[in-house]
C-alpha cells in the first residue's frame, strides 16, 4: 500500500489546520532557498497532512516574492503525495458571486517576475501542462465539499496575474472576454512546478470580490476582501478535513501519470547536464536521476 501523505498550501485567510492530531511545526531546508514557512503537520481521519501557509503566518509574503520552487520542493522532501490549493480569487462571473468556491482546472499564467521552472541552463526539461489539475484529486475535492455541504462549481479557468496591485477595468474585461472564470495571483507558477515535482495538484479558488467589472463592484478594497476570507476560511478548513477521509490513507495515482511524468520530460544528455543543477534536483527529480 501506498500511503497518503496529503499536501496543503493555504491562501489568504488560511493559515493553519485546526484539529490535527499529534500537531507539530516542523522546519524543511531546501536548496532553492526559504520556504514561505515552516510546515505544520499532523494527522486528519488517519492521514498524515502537511500544512503551509502560502504567505506565511501573519502574511508577510507578497505573490511575487513567495518562493515557489523553494515551498515545493520542501513538500516533495516532506513526502508529499498529493498537493491541494486553497487560494483566495477575484471572480469574472456574475454567476460566481463573493463567497463562492470554484474547483478550477484550468491556467492562463500572465505572471512575468517569477521563477516558473526547477530545471534551466545545463538541465532542461518540458512537462505538459495540459490537463494541469489531477481529476482524482477534483473527485475527491467535490464529493468532500457534497458530504460538507459546501457549494462549490466544478471547472473553470484561473487567470494568474502577477499582482500585488488588483486589475484595471480594462485589464478585467480583457479576462473576461477570454473566457476566464476567476482571477488570482498564486496558482501560477505553482501549478507547474507541482507538475515538474510529479506532485498531483488541484485547487479550491475561494470568491471574494468580483474584482472591478461589475456596475455594483467598480474597485477592489481590501477591507471587502477581508470581510470574506474570514467566512471563507472557516469553509476551507472544513472542506480540508472532510477531504482528507475522502481520499483515505491508502493511495492510488494520477490517471494522468503524474506520477512518472519526468520519465519523458528530460532532455539534456546526461554527460552534458550542470552537476550543480542536478544536486539541486535531488529530491524534485530523484527518481528518475537515480535512473541514470
Amino acid at each position: 500500500m501506498t500511503k497518503t501523505v496529503l499536501g496543503i498550501i493555504g491562501g489568504s485567510g488560511v493559515y493553519d489546520i485546526d484539529g490535527l492530531e499529534n500537531a507539530r511545526w516542523e522546519k524543511v531546508a531546501s536548496p532553492w532557498g526559504e520556504p514561505s514557512d515552516a510546515f505544520l503537520r499532523g494527522t486528519l481521519s488517519g492521514v498524515e497532512m502537511v500544512f503551509l501557509p502560502r504567505h506565511g503566518r501573519g502574511h508577510v509574503q507578497t505573490p511575487t516574492s513567495i518562493n515557489y520552487r523553494a515551498n515545493i520542493d520542501a513538500l516533495k522532501r516532506a513526502g508529499v503525495t498529493d498537493l491541494i490549493s486553497v487560494s483566495a480569487c477575484g471572480s469574472l462571473r456574475e454567476e460566481l458571486p463573493p463567497g463562492a468556491f470554484v474547483l478550477a482546472d484550468q491556467f492562463i499564467d500572465r505572471t512575468f517576475a517569477r521563477e516558473k521552472s526547477f530545471f534551466g541552463p545545463g538541465f532542461v526539461a518540458h512537462v505538459s501542462m495540459a490537463h494541469p489539475v489531477c481529476p482524482r484529486l477534483m473527485n475527491a475535492l467535490d464529493d468532500a465539499a457534497r458530504a460538507a455541504n459546501i457549494p462549490v462549481t466544478r471547472g473553470g479557468t484561473y487567470l494568474a496575474m502577477e499582482g500585488p496591485q488588483f486589475s484595471s477595468l480594462a485589464e478585467s474585461n480583457l479576462y473576461r472576454s477570454w473566457g476566464c472564470d476567476v482571477i488570482g495571483m498564486t496558482a501560477m507558477p505553482e501549478a507547474k512546478l507541482a507538475r515538474e515535482a510529479e506532485i498531483p495538484y488541484a485547487i479550491v479558488a475561494m470568491v471574494t470580490d468580483y474584482d472591478c467589472w461589475h456596475p455594483d463592484h467598480d474597485h477592489v478594497t481590501v477591507d471587502q476582501v477581508i470581510k470574506v476570507l474570514l467566512s471563507n476560511a472557516g469553509k476551507a478548513r472544513a472542506l480540508v478535513k472532510q477531504v482528507a477521509s475522502t481520499l483515505g490513507m491508502e493511495r492510488t495515482n494520477s490517471p494522468l501519470g503524474i506520477e512518472t511524468v519526468l520519465d519523458t520530460a528530460l532532455i539534456t544528455a546526461p554527460e552534458k547536464r550542470d552537476p550543480k543543477l542536478v544536486r539541486k534536483l535531488d529530491a524534485v527529480a530523484g527518481r528518475v536521476l537515480k535512473k541514470v
